[in-house]
């Protein structure tokens, strides 16, 4: 299930985002979470299961989502999760057109690869 970040899950979202490559340095990390906790464009969801195991930030125009981040703790990968918080998304704010930045980009080709947009149909 995709949940709004709130600020008392922040240890477990850096955790998480510090998987991704840009955000290795801790300043780097830090100024990325107030991005998302004060500019009101920038928005983080959190993958909730048992416990939270992923994350996706996004980057609101008008008319886009840019997914900034996404990132699923590692013993949870290849299970789908980050297939199904992009179609979540899609889902949530079926308005606006989602996209990857240059970051996101290789990750978000092979969920719509994997036919991000057919698994309700395979379901």
């Amino acid at each position: 299930m995709l949940i709004r970040y709130k600020k008392a899950f922040e240890k477990i979202a850096m955790g998480l985002l510090s998987f991704m490559p840009n955000e290795k340095d801790l300043k780097k990390l830090q100024q990325t979470m107030k991005q998302y906790e004060t500019e009101e464009n920038w928005q983080l969801f959190l993958w909730k299961e048992e416990d939270i195991v992923g994350l996706i930030g996004v980057y609101k125009t008008e008319g886009t989502l840019e997914i900034q981040h996404i990132s699923v703790n590692p013993s949870h990968r290849h299970e789908g999760i980050g297939k199904s918080m992009v179609k979540h998304l899609r889902d949530m704010h079926s308005e606006l057109e989602v996209k990857p930045n240059s970051d996101t980009a290789s990750f978000f080709e092979k969920c719509d690869e994997m036919g991000v947009d057919n698994e309700e149909q395979e379901q």
